[in-house]
């Protein structure tokens, strides 16, 4: 197997991979070629001369516009909607069993300064229950109230697979059925040197590699067999969220209506948005571009766009992704079986320069760089959208379904989050005639946890017994 692996490292230019293999034990050197063996060393060319030697930019059209979307306020005067007819039919696809939950899962928490699966890491803001929980409980919530079952599909990485998968093994799976949980990591690819284009060793008996990103999911869902499995369940269709975003809601009926009903939607890819607070604000903008819906990162929406505003002032660019999705199962397995793209699959693919530890060929040391030294490649869900024959857009509100925990401190962080959470649940209780006090920004001045099993949406709180009113500076858990 050496032989055959270093001649076809030899053709591609890489035989640097294997200096060091005569030093490997040999369960390292097995492990070392396995782990080449399953990289596509047929495309390494192609992605050097495209992405490494190559920096390939986003040109962005002149006659790029806006994407329409369906507005949370159904009675709008733009594009109003039959709310309770696409709800009405979502909630049917859900209690028929028709609807699966997927989680993108593969991050860690060092960020947080977690050690361990984001996941795991505390969500609730008086509870400090983990973020899996937060969404199990969702799901339970909603097949109770549907008298359905939810699967769940959680997309690991290779980092933190297993130990994800003990996470849920320690805590029962938070009380849902265990089969109806499943598990797969998703890919990876190789991470190239900057200035060379070689392969990095991560170690002598391992290549270094990097998560193939969120749109490697819909790839990842393939190769695992988990769509096969959602095809012999029965579902036709999965509700794509994120594990950082708390508030993320797992299952939502209209927007599912929306997806498999409305007359502008192919059924096969939805997404949802929130008006953005500023041009430049750090989200992809839902634009159509040649007649699809695209997103366009805000790095690559030209300034002078992004600033345009309509007569009434709000932005003319203003739908900002939240990484909501619904998609449908043949639609992945669609772009699974078209040849295009590496490996048949076709989403594109994207840059980042990063920083990795590599192995100095010379002196076999770990180098820890301190400036970007790798080319990362990933791929992006969002991309999926133009490649559908018709995809929508739907408004949903920032407080009720947008609270991610992305760093320590700052924008994005837990403290952001927890007071989202906090004015989320005090405009459900205030709906409910509970006095909520106030700061004078609008901030609810109090911290209020609200299980998905108490509530998945205001209205669910009308039969439940409520306070009259929260004190300033109270703590709360319903």
């Amino acid at each position: 197997m050496e032989q055959i692996i270093r001649k076809r490292l030899e053709a591609v230019g890489q035989a640097h991979l294997l200096t060091f293999i005569d030093e490997l034990t040999p369960d390292a050197k097995e492990r070392l070629l396995q782990q080449i063996d399953g990289i596509d060393l047929d495309s390494i060319e192609t992605l050097i001369g495209t992405y490494v030697r190559g920096y390939p930019t986003c040109d962005v059209p002149s006659d790029v516009e806006p994407a329409p979307y369906y507005p949370y306020d159904p009675t709008a005067t733009v594009r109003p909607y039959d709310a309770e007819q696409y709800r009405t039919q979502g909630e049917a696809l859900v209690a028929a069993g028709k609807i699966a939950a997927f989680t993108v899962a593969g991050g860690q928490g060092s960020r947080l300064g977690f050690d361990g699966p984001k996941g795991a890491f505390p969500g609730g803001p008086v509870t400090g229950k983990p973020l899996f929980q937060l969404f199990s409980e969702g799901i339970a919530a909603t097949q109770r109230k549907h008298d359905c079952t939810i699967p769940w599909y959680i997309m690991t990485s290779p980092l933190n697979d297993e130990e994800t998968k003990r996470f849920f093994d320690a805590h029962d799976h938070f009380g849902l059925d265990r089969n109806n949980v499943m598990f797969f990591a998703q890919g990876v690819m190789p991470s190239f040197d900057i200035k060379t284009a070689r392969l990095l060793l991560a170690a002598k008996d391992s290549v270094a590699t990097n998560p193939d990103g969120h749109g490697g999911s819909l790839r990842a869902i393939f190769n695992s067999g988990a769509l096969d499995d959602m095809t012999a369940r029965g579902i036709e269709h999965i509700s794509y969220t994120q594990v950082d975003n708390p508030l993320g809601r797992m299952i939502d009926p209209l927007f599912i209506g929306l997806h498999a009903g409305a007359p502008d939607s192919s059924a096969q890819m939805s997404s949802k948005m929130i008006p953005k607070v500023g041009p430049t604000e750090r989200m992809g903008n839902f634009c159509v571009v040649d007649g699809k819906t695209t997103v366009i990162e805000y790095s690559d929406l030209p300034e002078e766009l992004a600033h345009q505003r309509l007569p009434n002032g709000r932005l003319r660019f203003l739908a900002g992704s939240v990484a909501i999705h619904i998609i449908s199962v043949e639609f992945i397995r669609r772009l699974n079986t078209r040849q295009a793209g590496p490996g048949g699959f076709s989403l594109p693919l994207h840059r980042a320069d990063k920083k990795a530890p590599y192995i100095d060929l010379d002196t076999g040391k770990l180098v820890t760089p301190d400036e970007p030294n790798a080319v990362k490649l990933e791929a992006f869900v969002f991309d999926a959208l133009p490649l559908c024959d018709k995809s929508i857009v739907y408004e949903t509100d920032r407080t009720e379904e947008f609270a991610p925990i992305k760093n320590g401190s700052g924008v994005d962080s837990v403290q952001t989050a927890a007071q989202i959470q906090s004015n989320r649940n005090g405009a459900w209780l205030k709906a409910c005639g509970v006095a909520i006090p106030h700061r004078d920004n609008g901030d609810v001045d109090a911290v209020i946890e609200i299980s998905p099993l108490t509530a998945l949406e205001a209205s669910d709180l009308r039969n439940t017994q409520l306070p009259s009113k929260i004190k300033r500076g109270a703590t709360i858990a319903l």
